[in-house]
């Protein structure tokens, strides 16, 4: 926790405007620059109120390696191994031809890295989608990987190798196990590089919203699938004047806790380097699609629960703030006003008590890792970790904060170090 003489020093340099402007912007670049490199311990007391540095190294160089996005735990079930890729560079974007391996790392840091097997799908913010497998969660893996002109899906024992391969590639998997929802990938990486997979051509890359493209269902036991949401319908659905002759797409789809919804982003091209955003929920059993919170521009988001969703989103009449929306009685909420105010990768704990997210780099190139009690309103800021504009833009190393099954551990991803690495961080001494 933060030491009241730390806040009391911070809110006096930083935030009043008793100190003249120059002086605070020369202390704050003083404190972020000389100071945090030659007296990092100091530097947590200011910034964090503890000396202590928390974050433990899960992997090492000279090899690079991460896990991916925010939205699913790297932990196994037993809590004793974690998920991980691992590259021979981090300075670029994957081509067709770069092969990424995945395996496992020690919970404890201590051990290297063991390789399981190899993929050529994939990319730096979410990997090769590689989880455990629900129905299995020690023994088995999923992951998307690219053979025979063709993304696919495999599942993998990690005692008596591969299983099974899916002839379409996964974004989320159900929580039993059952069933996968899937987009088009090679249309993610020519619409949104960095999210999709190089190595294949869209086949709609002609048109601005196809029937045939969208998100599709599969049911893992026989490997059949279908589209239950088209491009064509989103873009006629409750449509926004700036999506009259855009180009259309989807990200980030996400399944509900209990695995009775699923969200996902539709997208649509403003121009060179800007687009729209905004949030969609379907029933699985229905497919019903919905807008919750139409107008809303939405970036990241987490369900708390089968009809709960915390989401960062910038709304016309109250700009730029977490919300939580219920997506059954369409109402929204500001969430945290006033103590989250930065756009983050945020998710809650698996019992719901702690919301944990991170920022972008700020004007001194800090990420700030960040666990918040909505109960309490109480913020903790568990680490500032600098990212080296060199490795901003398409290859860019997001935190992607990840929660362990327990809610005791955190993971993230971070290049603080000068290379793309995975840490741990103990958060049972905050949590309990």
């Amino acid at each position: 926790m933060e030491s009241g003489w730390s806040h009391r020093f911070r809110t006096f340099v930083f935030d009043q405007k008793c100190v003249p402007w120059r002086v605070a912007q020369s202390a704050g670049a003083l404190l972020e620059g000389s100071v945090r490199r030659r007296i990092p311990a100091l530097y947590r007391r200011v910034r964090l109120g503890r000396w202590r540095d928390l974050v433990r190294p899960l992997t090492r160089a000279p090899l690079h390696h991460f896990y991916g996005y925010f939205d699913k735990s790297p932990w196994n079930r037993s809590g004793a191994l974690v998920l991980a890729h691992e590259a021979t560079f981090s300075d670029r974007p994957p081509e067709a031809s770069d092969a990424v391996r995945v395996g496992v790392v020690p919970a404890t840091g201590e051990g290297g890295f063991e390789p399981i097997a190899e993929t050529m799908a994939w990319n730096w913010q979410q990997g090769s989608m590689l989880q455990w497998h629900p129905a299995e969660p020690d023994a088995s893996i999923l992951y998307n990987d690219r053979r025979d002109g063709m993304f696919v899906a495999v599942a993998r024992d990690l005692r008596h190798g591969e299983l099974r391969v899916y002839e379409k590639p996964f974004y989320a998997v159900t929580p039993d196990g059952k069933t996968a929802l899937g987009v088009n990938f090679a249309r993610l990486q020519r619409l949104r590089p960095g999210y999709g997979y190089a190595g294949l051509s869209d086949p709609w890359a002609g048109h601005l919203s196809p029937e045939e493209d969208g998100v599709y269902c599969m049911d893992l036991n026989t490997g059949v699938s279908e589209f239950v949401v088209s491009l064509s319908k989103l873009a006629s659905l409750q449509p926004d004047a700036s999506m009259r002759g855009a180009v259309h797409y989807v990200n980030h789809v996400q399944i509900s806790r209990e695995g009775r919804r699923f969200a996902f982003l539709h997208c649509w091209v403003l121009g060179k380097g800007r687009w729209g955003e905004r949030l969609c929920v379907c029933d699985l059993d229905v497919a019903s699609i919905d807008v919750p919170m139409p107008g809303a521009m939405v970036s990241h988001y987490d369900w708390i629960d089968d009809r709960k969703i915390v989401a960062w989103a910038w709304l016309p009449d109250l700009g730029g703030h977490y919300i939580v929306c219920d997506v059954v009685q369409r109402s929204v909420s500001v969430f945290a006003p006033g103590v989250l105010t930065e756009n983050g990768h945020c998710s809650f704990s698996p019992d719901r008590r702690w919301l944990l997210t991170d920022t972008y780099p700020d004007r001194h190139g800090m990420r700030t890792l960040i666990l918040f009690q909505p109960e309490e309103g109480r913020r903790t800021d568990l680490a500032r970790l600098v990212s080296p504009r060199n490795v901003w833009g398409e290859i860019r190393c997001d935190l992607h904060p990840r929660w362990s099954r327990d809610g005791l551990r955190i993971c993230i991803d971070s290049v603080h170090e000068e290379s793309r690495q995975m840490y741990s961080i103990n958060v049972g001494e905050f949590v309990s």
